[in-house]
């Protein structure tokens, strides 16, 4: 039998698992409904309260990408949808580890495709739940009056800088599921990586301001943090600006947290390992 059949009906199966996967992980969270409220229920209560609050007291100045003054609301509207984008990422991390801690894990890497597929196959799904949140949680802001630009080419790009986004966070949700062991240890590792990426960014507050306030470390810890670059990315996107070095630490980052996780579920090395328990232990 020639190579060429073999590699079709190959490559027809890695596609399979794919849907597979996306379709598994789609209805998990259509049936979750408390999730996707949840998940819109923290960015809202910022744009709505906090931002609110804020409007008069925390200006923006006339920066890029704006070409004018903008109020508070509009200039955390891209932080807002990075945080759909963290949170969502981060429970990935707590779905892998549940799945570990039910065998429904090891019973999808002992399939018969390349780890590193299956890996991106969950990892595909995470993102694609990650982009719809945040679309829904978008069209929710602009229901409530939240002034955000709809040119057709720049929702193109922010569209395109969304799902790197989510690609870049859900990696990091599945490197995260290599070393966290355990459910009950899940929140204190997310204290220290939730909310760090977050407040250390530009999500809420120009980085201009941190160098200006005198917090220089802040400062520089924020410029190195990927979250960073993903929100900006975001930002310069809507408003159809070059978004400069973004993109490139975005997708950077993303792929080396991928091919870490990658190495930590090898079954040499990290949670593949486990499926080795027994053997002479």
């Amino acid at each position: 039998m020639s190579g060429a059949p073999l590699k079709r009906r190959g490559a027809a199966h890695a596609l399979q698992a794919l849907r597979a996967i996306v379709l598994r992980e789609t209805l998990k969270f259509v049936q979750q409904t408390g999730r996707l409220v949840s998940a819109l229920v923290r960015p809202l209560l910022w744009l709505a309260v906090f931002a609110a609050g804020f409007r008069n007291v925390f200006g923006v100045a006339i920066v890029a990408p704006y070409d004018t003054y903008v109020p508070y609301e509009v200039y955390i509207a891209p932080g807002l949808v990075g945080m759909v984008l963290l949170f969502n990422g981060m429970q990935s991390s707590l779905a892998m580890v549940y799945d570990r801690e039910m065998g429904l894990m090891r019973l999808l890497l002992t399939a018969p495709l390349p780890r590193p597929w299956l890996l991106f196959s969950k990892l595909c799904a995470t993102a694609l739940l990650s982009v719809l949140q945040a679309l829904v949680f978008v069209a929710v802001a602009l229901l409530i009056g939240t002034d955000l630009p709809l040119h057709p080419l720049a929702a193109m790009h922010a569209l395109l800088a969304l799902a790197a986004g989510a690609l870049m966070l859900g990696a990091l949700g599945l490197l995260l599921s290599v070393h966290i062991r355990q459910l009950e240890n899940f929140a204190g590792t997310m204290n220290f990586v939730i909310f760090p990426m977050y407040f250390l960014s530009s999500a809420l507050y120009p980085l201009w301001k941190l160098q200006e306030s005198g917090a220089e470390w802040v400062y520089q810890l924020a410029r190195l943090n990927p979250f960073t670059h993903a929100v900006e990315w975001i930002r310069f996107a809507l408003y159809g600006k070059d978004p400069g070095l973004a993109p490139w630490v975005v997708l950077g980052c993303g792929t080396v947290f991928f091919f870490l996780a990658c190495w930590g579920y090898d079954p040499q090395r990290g949670f593949g390992g486990l499926t080795r328990r027994g053997d002479g232990a």
